[in-house]
């Protein structure tokens, strides 16, 4: 960094989180390592430019090149998932919903979407959300016993409480979503149906998901979760609602859009339509199941019994420990992982009774099977010896030669 080391003070912290990143485990579901293209495209003069508007109207001149990357970013998504309108200027998942909120819904309104225990977003309107204040709301979960979705009842709900629009997707839901049946349900109470893929977009991308866009009225999602590129939301819809989601993006939420951002996209996108992203989605699913079979073995209960996806949700109440002191004991070994609630939690979000993976980050590092066996036998072994100081010390050692196995970044130094 020619420049930014006259910043010792900057500089020494990045030097901090690069190292934290090269020697800890990544399981965070919802976080993943960016392309070094990505991460040079995020730090271009792009950042430079103001560009309030949509590639040929802008309110500002000298936006020839920016229109150009803008609208490459557009096609790229278009083309990665066959939608008929992408707006790729939302600066985050949360905004790109309040975008559609904006757009479809007027305050008051009523939204139906996942209880946030059960594996919901906070945006899909929990009650300390802008989501929650501003619109009526109303939740359907999993069944008790499956810890699944049980359509049945979702359309139960509907009927009874007549929402104007119903969100599918979720944060922490290990299973595939039935999108043909959430467009029946909104059909059944002519609702619009909303569809929030920000955490399974790449496996939808590579064809290993089903797929929301010919069911969804709206698709909202992040760039960097499956999708492993730069922190930020896009919106894809159908042509009829074009013009509203655009509008409630800019002026609506936003003025000028991150175009750096925007150009990592369209090198994120770019990348996910090559024929090697779907190879890697495919080792991301292979090493979930694996995770999850391999912490199962273990003794140990996951939500639902298992995942279809590219996370894994623990329950910790036989352990008799909450997520807060789990996600404590893996972070002194550098394992990074989330706590999380879990359906039917009597717990509160600050230390629930669950503790969410996953296998993302790992599998862009290069790890298999082979290294899934190894990490959830770590896992479970320290889950359940919580005070054993052995363990953990044995756990560090191990995990310092899984990642020297597998570095990432060799070429960037701060």
């Amino acid at each position: 960094m020619k420049y930014l080391n006259k910043d010792k003070q900057i500089y020494k912290i990045l030097q901090n989180e690069l190292q934290r990143q090269k020697q800890g485990l990544e399981m965070i579901a919802s976080e993943n390592y960016t392309s070094p293209a990505v991460l040079e495209a995020m730090s271009t003069v792009l950042t430079n430019k103001y560009s309030e508007g949509y590639p040929g109207k802008r309110y500002y001149s000298g936006n020839q090149f920016i229109d150009e990357i803008e609208s490459l970013a557009i096609e790229r998504a278009k083309k990665l998932f066959g939608a008929e309108h992408a707006n790729v200027q939302p600066h985050s998942g949360t905004q790109a919903n309040m975008a559609v909120y904006l757009a479809l819904l007027n305050p008051g309104d009523k939204i139906l979407a996942m209880n946030l225990a059960h594996g919901g977003h906070l945006s899909h309107g929990a009650p300390v959300s802008f989501s929650g204040k501003f619109y009526k709301n109303a939740f359907y979960g999993v069944d008790k016993k499956t810890e699944q979705l049980d359509y049945k009842e979702i359309l139960e709900i509907a009927q009874r409480e007549a929402p104007k629009i119903i969100i599918a997707g979720a944060t922490a839901y290990p299973r595939q979503i039935d999108f043909k049946k959430f467009r029946e349900i909104a059909d059944s109470v002519k609702a619009y149906l909303m569809v929030d893929m920000a955490h399974f977009a790449g496996l939808v991308a590579a064809k290993l998901h089903p797929d929301p866009i010919p069911f969804a009225d709206v698709v909202t999602s992040t760039t960097h979760k499956t999708l492993a590129g730069p922190r930020g939301g896009f919106i894809l819809c159908k042509n009829f609602l074009a013009e509203k989601i655009d509008k409630a993006v800019f002026p609506g939420i936003q003025g000028g859009p991150l175009e750096n951002t925007i150009a990592a996209k369209a090198v994120c996108f770019g990348e996910a339509l090559k024929p090697a992203f779907k190879k890697y989605q495919e080792q991301v699913l292979t090493n979930a199941k694996v995770l999850a079979q391999t912490l199962i073995n273990n003794g140990l209960e996951l939500v639902s019994g298992g995942t279809d996806t590219h996370l894994v949700l623990l329950k910790l109440n036989n352990l008799g420990i909450g997520g807060q002191q789990a996600e404590e004991i893996l972070s002194k070994v550098d394992i990074y992982t989330n706590k999380n609630l879990i359906p039917f939690d009597t717990k509160k979000a600050f230390d629930p009774s669950g503790l969410r993976l996953g296998t993302p980050a790992l599998t862009t590092r290069g790890m298999k099977e082979k290294e899934m066996k190894t990490i959830g036998n770590i896992i479970a072994e320290l889950l359940k010896n919580t005070k054993d100081i052995k363990i953990q010390e044995k756990a560090k050692k191990q995990i310092a030669i899984l990642v020297k196995q597998f570095p990432i970044y060799k070429e960037i130094k701060y």
